[in-house]
Parts: structure tokens; sequence; C-alpha cells
């Protein structure tokens, strides 16, 4: 008598390993984001100290540093301003205004 088993479908494997993939994913996201952070105080805690909230407290670590990041928390990193356009900044303006009397002045228009 021989024992067959049924073939489970690809998919259902893959999701075994879905739950580890994601906490992987997570924890290095958010290390990468603790370091990269510019003050050594993010969301009022010490560096150190949140690396070893996401290392030592499976996804509730890496869950918060996220849920904090886009929920704005203290310490949220601060776009810089955009660039301005050369036409918008006032400095250009001021010597593209120069150049051209100058341009006029020195060919008599």
């Amino acid at each position: 008598m021989t024992l067959v088993r049924a073939h489970r479908p690809r998919y259902v494997a893959v999701m075994r390993y879905l739950p580890f993939l994601l906490y992987i994913a997570m924890t290095v996201y958010a290390l990468a984001d603790i370091v990269q952070q510019p003050s050594d105080n993010p969301r009022n805690l010490p560096k150190a100290v949140w690396i070893l909230i996401v290392l030592l407290v499976p996804w509730v670590g890496s869950g918060a540093w996220i849920l904090l990041k886009l929920l704005g928390g203290p310490g949220q990193r601060q776009m810089p301003p955009a660039p301005l356009a050369p036409d918008d900044d006032p400095a250009y303006r001021v010597w593209l205004n120069e150049q051209e009397r100058r341009r006029r002045g020195q060919f008599g228009g």
C-alpha cells in the first residue's frame, strides 16, 4: 500500500515564508532608516536604543519605527526647499536685468 500525497500548489509553499520575508524587509528598512537619521536622538530616543528595540522586539520595534515615521512624530526629517527655477530666482533676475542693461548700453539700443 503506497501513500499518495496531494500535491500542493507552489504559492502555498511561498505563503509559508511570507511572514518571515516581511519581517526581514521591515527590520532592514527600519535599521537603515535609523542609521541614516541626521540627529542623535530620532523620535526622542538615542539611535542605539532604537536599534536594540528593532532587533530585540520582533515586529513591534520595526513596526513602531515605521508607524512613527508615517505619522510624522517628533524628529521627522524636514524636506529641503526645492531649488528655484532660474526665472524665479531673484538674484538671477537682477543679474539678467544687469546684463540686458549693459547690452543695450554697449550696442546703443
